[in-house]
Formats: structure tokens, C-alpha cells, sequence
């Protein structure tokens, strides 16, 4: 399970068995959200916010802050997303300790 950011604490993975659509899990301690990233024609259209099963969702302030800085760096996320789904690259881990 790959961590692909952690941001202030927030960490987002993707997990090794991965799916369509593009998502990321973002977790801090024993809170977990999922966001999957509609994208269509190279534009980030859509963000849904799912809970994953048996894990209670981000506070109403990480979920913010989550989908802040996904909103802000899809691209990225879906490029490191096919990376390593698609291209079987490895992908390294970022920290970002600043608010963007």
C-alpha cells in the first residue's frame, strides 16, 4: 500500500489491488475517506467522497483539507496512479509539511 502524499499529517495511499475509477484513500489515525477522481477529457470533473466499509470517515476538517489539496493536485495523483497501476513504476512518497 503505497503512500502517495502525506500532507499535514493526512496520509494518502492507494492500495495494492486497485480499481477504476482513479481514487485515493486518505486516512489520519483510525479515520479513512475515499475520493474517487472523475476525470474526463484530462479535467478533473468530479470528486466523490466515499466511506470505506467498517472505518469511520475524516472529521469534517480533514475532509475539507483532503479535498483541498486533491482538488489541487489531481493530475498528479492520477499520474502516479498510472504509474503504478498501469506502468508498474515506482511511485515515491511526498511530504508537504506547508498548507497550500
Amino acid at each position: 500500500m503505497p503512500v502517495v502524499f502525506d500532507y499535514l499529517g493526512l496520509i494518502f495511499r492507494f492500495y495494492s489491488d486497485e480499481h477504476y475509477p482513479i481514487h485515493i484513500h486518505v486516512q489520519r489515525g483510525e479515520f479513512e475517506s475515499i475520493y474517487d477522481l472523475i476525470i474526463v477529457n484530462n479535467m478533473l470533473v468530479e470528486l466523490k467522497r466515499r466511506k470505506k466499509r467498517g472505518v469511520e470517515h475524516l472529521s469534517v476538517s480533514d475532509a475539507k483539507k483532503a479535498e483541498e489539496f486533491i482538488r489541487a493536485n489531481w493530475d498528479k495523483i492520477a499520474k502516479k496512479w498510472a504509474d503504478y497501476f498501469v506502468l508498474n513504476i515506482p511511485i515515491k512518497s511526498v511530504k508537504i509539511t506547508k498548507k497550500i
